[in-house]
């Protein structure tokens, strides 16, 4: 349980961490290498070390370590053995689908628990399938697994990614080490997925984009091995970093490791809501407290537009601007559920549909006890916390720890009246 106390004036500077988003395929992609890499830049959260688990019991090493500048992890695979799975590791995570390519290149069979899904919706396994199907693997289904086997098509395909992300990261480690083109069209191209690429091209893999959302990929034999990658930065949790820092700050925050190229549209939405920006150098950011907020409008949508997962936290700044303010969440159908728990909290809030809100500022927030939708709304509700009059309980704290490094630690290093009880 987390006790948040009012009132905030935040201060100093944050850093980024690595994103949960990019790490987790590139360690699934690691195992193709059969060798020895580096990954620098790899945030230590629930989902990393559930991964670690789960590929621990097939033989895979791995170990945290640093050198003169950088600390990395290092991932060996060259023991990497088949062994049936740990079901009930896997079933928490929904990023174990991506087991199913180097498992399936190495030892042309896998047994696989469903997946645990989020809350929003069930993100849809068949999207994977039906692709492997494509370059015949032959699947079975029960009520609690998934069985593959075989090996890869022998030709030139062409496939059709539906611009989701895991899929699109999917398809690209199913088919690097297969000697063949492969076309993939409408790809998703959001930052973590092109980490995942050049990922892969550092190791050899022959990878082109174009800019109609396709990549093709020409593939090669063997897979380079035993060389270091960064990964990225969190652009996600950059956004949080820079809403708490125009609703919280005593004047100013500083924010390192940004990704500020990622945060076009994002920071524009920020300026239309008179939020102050100041660029200080490569990918640091000062951004200052509003405390007068326009009204504004966002509708999600898939990358470089305004993301979903920052819908949620970007409300809360909506309660605190003038007049009307208007979401449009095109992408996941119980996204805006959480608004209920910030109406709790006084936000004035009417639903138009269930993809559309109104939001009627400015509110004063109030305290009281609330739970979580998901693990971005989580996010958002320590931000309206943070804002809120009196003392906050919270509850559900493991949410946090599975996507972001250290967030409570960070916030009381910026001055945030926020313990652990």
């Amino acid at each position: 349980m987390l006790k948040i106390t009012w009132k905030q004036d935040l201060k100093w500077e944050v850093v980024i961490s690595g994103s949960k988003n990019a790490i987790l395929p590139v360690l699934w992609a690691s195992l193709l290498l059969k060798w020895k890499v580096k990954l620098r830049q790899v945030p230590k959260i629930w989902d990393i070390f559930t991964f670690l688990g789960i590929i621990e019991k097939v033989w895979v090493k791995y170990k945290f370590s640093k050198d003169n500048k950088w600390e990395y992890l290092e991932i060996d695979s060259s023991d990497l053995k088949y062994k049936k799975l740990d079901f009930e590791e896997i079933e928490k995570i929904r990023w174990s689908v991506l087991l199913l390519s180097p498992f399936l290149y190495f030892f042309w069979k896998i047994d696989i628990p469903f997946p645990w899904w989020c809350l929003l919706w069930k993100r849809p396994i068949e999207a994977h399938i039906n692709w492997l199907k494509s370059i015949w693997y032959k699947i079975k289904q029960s009520k609690q697994k998934i069985s593959l086997r075989w090996k890869t098509s022998s030709w030139d395909i062409v496939l059709d990614a539906c611009f989701w992300v895991t899929p699109t990261e999917n398809l690209l480690i199913a088919n690097v080490l297969r000697e063949w083109i492969t076309t993939i069209k409408c790809c998703a191209i959001e930052p973590h997925v092109i980490n995942l690429i050049d990922f892969l091209r550092k190791a050899w893999a022959i990878i082109k984009i174009k800019y109609n959302h396709t990549i093709i990929i020409q593939g090669v034999k063997k897979l380079k091995n035993d060389f270091d990658f960064k990964i990225i930065s969190d652009y996600i949790e950059s956004w949080t970093y820079m809403i708490i820092a125009a609703l919280c700050s005593k004047e100013y925050l500083t924010i390192k490791n940004a990704r500020i190229n990622d945060l076009y549209v994002f920071i524009q939405k920020m300026k239309e809501a008179w939020v102050k920006f100041r660029h200080i150098w490569n990918d640091t950011m000062r951004v200052y407290r509003a405390d007068k907020l326009e009204n504004i409008s966002i509708q999600t949508n898939i990358f470089p537009w305004f993301p979903t997962d920052l819908q949620s936290p970007f409300a809360v700044l909506m309660t605190q601007a003038k007049w009307i303010n208007k979401i449009h969440e095109v992408l996941f159908e119980s996204r805006l559920n959480f608004l209920v728990e910030l109406e709790k909290m006084w936000a004035n809030i009417a639903i138009q549909n269930p993809h559309e809100w109104l939001i009627f500022g400015k509110s004063l927030l109030r305290w009281t006890d609330v739970t979580s939708w998901d693990l971005r709304a989580w996010a958002a509700m320590i931000v309206a916390w943070l804002i809120a009059s009196g003392v906050t309980t919270v509850t559900n704290v493991e949410y946090i720890y599975r996507w972001y490094e250290n967030f409570v630690e960070k916030l009381k290093n910026l001055g945030a009246n926020i313990e652990k009880v």
